[in-house]
């Protein structure tokens, strides 16, 4: 029987969890290992200079556990001590709310950095999200129920069971499933590259109320995108967006003009 690794970083409680659960449920062996809470936006990071805990709750019939840390945090416990370091043979990160697309939330969604930790492993994985109305929603869970699942539940279902019977092609470690917010069945599906970029960065200065200056870190969407990319199919064709992602950052590119930049 195949063993699924369910996780995400919405928090364990999150419909969106409950949403992924439906979208594996049958499928196999089914484990699920979330954080407790939101953790939206902490990447890959890892709890190094914190202890972890995690309480055994009831999710929809599964036995889960959510867990005191981050996403990435949540796969390690997951596999080298829930599952006693017997690997998945697929690791689903989501259903995330608030799609993730583009260079930007690459390196810094804690869905994605759940999938990325799993892929480090040799497992294979899958980040699935849905776009939002509301980019506040990504952060919080008390609006979860405006969201519909429904759609990006049978598709994940339906690559989840094809990676279990046929693994991920050659080079591919994770592939990063968006589905715009008025998809149904019919939506088209297309395979996409990462944007550049999603957001242009900006920097609000507030005051405290004594006065004293602090800051949010912010920016508008960037919602047009070259033909191919993720930003171009989910904002402007509002197609399902699948992108193959791989963990090897090495840059493709003629390592003697590499070479050239350190020569004297």
């Amino acid at each position: 029987m195949y063993r699924i690794l369910v996780t995400n970083d919405d928090g364990v409680h999150a419909a969106g969890m409950k949403a992924a659960v439906r979208s594996v449920d049958g499928l196999g062996q089914v484990m699920i290992s979330a954080p407790s809470g939101q953790k939206s936006g902490v990447g890959r990071s890892i709890s190094v200079f914190a202890p972890l805990r995690y309480n055994e709750i009831e999710l929809d019939g599964h036995l889960a556990y959510e867990v005191s840390g981050t996403p990435t945090d949540s796969v390690i416990l997951g596999i080298f001590w829930l599952m006693e370091g017997e690997m998945p043979d697929l690791v689903l990160s989501g259903i995330n709310i608030g799609e993730n697309i583009s260079t930007d939330t690459v390196t810094t969604s804690g869905t994605i950095g759940a999938a990325l930790e799993a892929a480090s492993y040799g497992i294979p994985a899958i980040a699935a999200s849905i776009q939002v109305v509301d980019q506040g929603d990504k952060f919080d869970s008390k609006n979860d129920h405006r969201y519909e699942f429904d759609v990006a539940v049978k598709i994940v279902r339906r690559i989840v069971r094809n990676v279990l019977e046929e693994g991920l092609p050659k080079d591919v470690d994770v592939l990063n499933v968006n589905v715009p917010i008025n998809a149904t069945e019919d939506t088209e599906i297309v395979i996409t590259r990462l944007a550049r970029k999603i957001f242009k960065t900006a920097v609000h200065e507030r005051n405290d109320p004594r006065g004293r200056p602090y800051y949010w870190i912010g920016g508008e969407l960037v919602q047009t995108e070259r033909e191919g990319t993720d930003v171009w199919a989910v904002y402007q064709e509002g197609k399902i967006s699948i992108t193959p992602l791989t963990i090897d950052n090495t840059a493709r590119v003629d390592l003697g003009a590499i070479s050239r930049l350190v020569g004297e």
